[in-house]
């Protein structure tokens, strides 16, 4: 009974019809990230707690988590970290070529306040931007990246040399990335996903990295997390997979818990919440 809010941490505890029921005086659930997808919404809601997640203190360590996956798959860091510390190694192979990112076109699927910093990023690397998104950024904000909206998912993925996923996982984005949408992307192209693995059909990214469809991808996410030993992604050479590092950094860290502790204490005071979540 003495219990009013929940921090969630790495989605603990498991919030569900039991515990909501044990906890009568609950009046707020603030979790430590984005990602919202391992909570039924409306179930908390319909017992009047509140809900906040973190986006202004994970943006910024996860944009550059999605930038060092498109840089290291670009240039093969770890296949040839790889080949250099193996013990028969005699000399470095000059034939290993990687990907000039320089003008190369960078693809966000999801243009919110992640894949915006990615996008000031990628403007910094020179990069050619185009976004697909739910709704078309500000003209002000598209000039300030230079970054062309794409009303179409097609076509960016028949343009992009580099297509990252930034979206969150819904019903409506869950294995948005198939084999139809793998086969539009150009075989030299690159997948980077930082959002969530189901948001990526994996069967389909195996069959494609095997035959060639396309280049190579670069995972944070997959799903599940980790993979069992035995998945075949974990044999491709063209691929880097990490172990959903996206907002694992110290300072992120600490950041998330102060604006967790300010939603928190906002709700517990019948403020309103300042990065309130609401059932869809």
């Amino acid at each position: 009974k003495k219990v009013q809010a929940i921090y969630l941490w790495w989605h603990k505890p498991v919030i569900d019809k039991e515990l909501l029921q044990s906890l009568p005086n609950l009046k707020v659930i603030a979790n430590s990230g984005v990602g919202m997808d391992h909570l039924d919404l409306k179930l908390v809601a319909s017992f009047g707690v509140k809900m906040a997640n973190a986006p202004h203190a994970v943006s910024s360590s996860t944009a550059d988590t999605g930038m060092a996956l498109l840089l290291a798959s670009a240039r093969r860091l770890v296949e040839v970290h790889n080949i250099l510390i193996s013990p028969s190694v005699e000399y470095c192979e000059a034939d290993i070529l990687g990907v000039k990112v320089a003008g190369a076109t960078l693809g966000i699927i999801g243009m919110g306040s992640i894949g915006y910093k990615i996008a000031l990023r990628a403007k910094a690397f020179e990069m050619n931007i185009l976004y697909h998104n739910r709704t078309q950024r500000k003209a002000q904000e598209e000039q300030a990246v230079g970054a062309t909206y794409c009303k179409k998912l097609d076509s960016l993925l028949q343009q992009a040399d580099f297509v990252m996923v930034v979206v969150s996982l819904t019903p409506q984005t869950h294995k948005l990335i198939g084999k139809r949408e793998l086969e539009l992307m150009k075989p030299t192209a690159t997948l980077i996903n930082i959002s969530r693995g189901a948001v990526v059909d994996q069967e389909a990214l195996v069959a494609a990295l095997q035959t060639g469809v396309i280049g190579a991808a670069a995972l944070d996410v997959t799903s599940p997390e980790p993979l069992p030993r035995d998945h075949p992604l974990l044999k491709l050479k063209n691929i880097i997979i990490t172990p959903h590092l996206g907002i694992k950094t110290a300072k992120a860290s600490y950041m998330i818990t102060e604006e967790a502790v300010e939603n928190i204490l906002a709700a517990l005071n019948g403020l309103s919440l300042p990065s309130e979540v609401l059932p869809n």
